[in-house]
């Protein structure tokens, strides 16, 4: 074969045997039809100055993933499992579940608790990750949909935000802690969801109320206990965003929601007793109990050791959930809207009890770049 000959072959495409088959791709993507209408705007004006503001806040607030955070500084997962400031509860339940006769789990020691410990956390940063890409898809979304230009500009910073968040909780997994665990089949079924609907406000009511407020949950959570410094800036810097993003929703749905008639209020209502009260089995993280060579046998001996302690596997992280949620759906008019149809179901589940909770905007406050650690 010729020089020329030698740099053709190079240069051609590859035969169709070396690409990925169909069953590769489908473990690497899934492909979503969104059903919504793009839209182009001819009006410029800047119209709405909290937005404008919040706005001039998310530009400000750009924060580096790559300089920003020390890379450089070496994480022990095992040291992390031990010193957090707070066991995880799981990990403690499982402690009580050893103990109870017939326990799948009898057999394990502290090795295995620690390592358990490991994967709880592997896992919640996967979910993290995979939350923020779905964050990101549902931001560009409203990008398109949205019909005012000062909640469209905002929108184009926090796909940008989220970016940021799916690249760092990304790296952290796979240079300090190793394989990501995949997608939660609740939560993929909440981002597909919204991401095929073919109503923007669903879009932000789905993502910049309920799952914004379950991150805030869940990142201010794992905050409080975490001890590790490159974890606990990444999750700070995080927050910050997080919390401006729920704020985003509030303004722009507060303003909409206004002139909707009851039955589409209803219909808004409706979606948030799916995402709450109607739906109750959010992640029994069986992958983790999996990777950990126990089947799902274990689940009744948990259920009857978190009834040991006083509470459920997740009821912190609940709670905090709801303290989010509540008062921002409150903001928005949901709560009382069609005689206060949505009030008397989740006053029926207790959830009234978290309506005084402390404004998200606190969150923005805590947690923004250059507040004090």
């Amino acid at each position: 074969m010729s020089a020329t000959e030698s740099s053709r072959a190079a240069d051609a495409p590859p035969a169709a045997d070396a690409l990925a088959d169909r069953a590769t791709m489908d473990e690497q993507i899934r492909v979503v039809t969104d059903h919504a209408a793009r839209i182009f705007l001819w009006n410029y004006d800047r119209s709405r100055p909290q937005l404008v503001t919040l706005y001039n806040k998310a530009a400000a607030g750009q924060w580096n993933g790559l300089t920003d955070l020390d890379w450089s500084i070496d994480v022990d997962p095992e040291r992390m499992a031990a010193t957090q400031a707070d066991p995880n509860p799981i990990r403690l339940i499982a402690e009580e579940a050893v103990s109870l006769p017939g326990s799948p789990i009898a057999s394990w020691g502290e090795r295995e608790l620690t390592q358990l410990g490991i994967e709880i956390l592997k896992a919640q940063l996967s979910q993290f990750m995979h939350g923020e890409q779905g964050a990101m898809m549902v931001a560009a979304k409203i990008v398109e949909t949205v019909p005012w230009i000062d909640a469209r500009y905002y929108a184009a910073t926090q796909t940008m935000d989220e970016a940021r968040h799916t690249e760092v909780f990304a790296r952290y997994l796979h240079e300090k802690l190793g394989d990501a665990y995949p997608m939660s089949p609740f939560l993929e079924n909440q981002v597909m969801a919204l991401i095929e609907d073919s109503r923007w406000d669903v879009a932000y009511l789905g993502m910049q109320i309920v799952i914004e407020s379950l991150a805030l949950a869940a990142f201010g959570g794992m905050l409080r206990n975490a001890t590790e410094p490159l974890l606990k800036k990444l999750l700070r810097y995080v927050i910050a965003d997080e919390a401006r993003h729920v704020a985003f929703g509030v303004l722009s749905l507060s303003e909409y929601y206004a002139d909707l008639s009851e039955a589409e209020l209803k219909d808004r209502q409706d979606i948030l007793l799916d995402a709450t009260i109607n739906n109750r089995a959010r992640n029994t993280t069986p992958e983790v109990w999996e990777r950990m060579g126990v089947g799902p046998e274990v689940f009744p001996f948990l259920k009857e050791a978190a009834a040991r302690r006083g509470g459920s596997v997740d009821s912190g992280f609940v709670a905090n959930f709801y303290a989010k949620l509540v008062p921002n759906v409150r903001k928005l008019g949901l709560l009382d809207a069609n005689d206060g149809y949505l009030r008397e179901r989740w006053g029926a589940a207790g959830l009234l009890r978290f309506e005084g909770s402390a404004d998200t905007a606190d969150d923005y406050d805590t947690y923004a770049i250059g507040a004090d650690a």
